[in-house]
């Protein structure tokens, strides 16, 4: 299998220069990911520039609850809430990729006048893929190569361009994606370079990556608590290298405590880790099930 050449980097691991990629598959996905861009800027030196028609009041990481003085940022200029009429659309209403590119390069000078220490871009281009007759790929992968161009040589730089990937037929998606660099997900819910836990969204449950020991179990079965309760919920172990029996004793005891109707489906068993499964005989235990294998998804992003 080929490797791929993109960068796959956690939302608060993006630097100056990146420009990311982020096909979310719900809400709740896009809010993991774009919360965290916007706050984080906005709790140190960054400006925050984010084309939208959504009220500032309800962009992700902005909600109720954040001690955050959203009115203060909008008059000091670090919050930039642009309509996309203003940002990227020309007197008919029409898309103008050009245009997208002159709003990005302005703020983006703003910015470096107005003392901030880096810029973080970004906006949905869902709504570009919803009209008559399908997407117009043209313009829109036109606009990315002008965004591209301004934010991947800068030092102070850093976008997420958003696409709600229902939205998207496959093959204009894989468009859309290779003209980005880096590929955004969620922040881990637990990395401590030994074992690394992601959420994952479609289909909803955890990735597991690394190496699963005993000096490991009280934090897997943390994770493993902290799932959806009475629903089947996936674990994708495409990464997983090593799991002890102890690891998979706490997989055989999550499932036997789910409802009848719901399981834990492992995707993406390695060889070594499916025969030791086997070998013990916990893949006839109810509530514990495969799910899809490597083959099957071999080369899908």
């Amino acid at each position: 299998m080929d490797t791929s050449w993109f960068a796959e980097r956690p939302v608060s691991e993006l630097r100056p220069g990146d420009h990311g990629w982020l096909a979310y598959s719900s809400q709740e996905e896009r809010d993991h990911v774009i919360g965290p861009f916007v706050r984080e800027g906005l709790e140190t030196t960054e400006k925050v520039v984010y084309v939208t028609d959504v009220p500032v009041e309800r962009l992700p990481g902005l909600g109720p609850g954040r001690p955050i003085d959203v009115d203060a940022l909008v008059r000091s200029g670090q919050l930039r809430v642009i309509p996309p009429r203003e940002a990227c659309l020309d007197r008919r209403g029409s898309f103008e990729p050009a245009r997208m590119a002159d709003t990005v390069a302005r703020e983006l000078g703003a910015a470096f006048g107005q003392g901030f220490r880096a810029v973080r871009l970004t906006t949905d281009h869902s709504w570009l893929l919803n009209g008559p007759g399908g997407p117009d790929l043209g313009p829109m992968l036109g606009c990315e190569h002008r965004v591209g161009d301004t934010v991947s040589p800068s030092t102070m730089a850093m976008a997420i361009c958003q696409v709600d990937r229902r939205s998207c037929p496959p093959a204009a998606l894989a468009a859309l994606r290779d003209t980005h660099e880096v590929l955004v997900e969620v922040n881990p819910e637990f990395d401590d370079g030994i074992l690394k836990i992601v959420r994952t969204f479609e289909p909803d449950g955890l990735r597991v990556e690394g190496e699963l020991d005993a000096a490991r179990h009280s934090v897997f079965a943390e994770q493993l608590r902290r799932l959806r309760p009475g629903r089947s919920v996936h674990l994708d172990l495409s990464r997983l290298g090593f799991i002890d029996l102890g690891g998979l004793h706490l997989l055989a005891k999550h499932a036997t405590r789910l409802p009848a109707d719901a399981a834990l489906i492992l995707d993406h068993l390695s060889p070594d880790v499916e025969s030791v499964i086997d070998m013990v005989g916990w893949h006839r235990l109810p509530g514990l099930a495969r799910g899809r294998r490597l083959a099957e998804t071999e080369g899908i992003a």
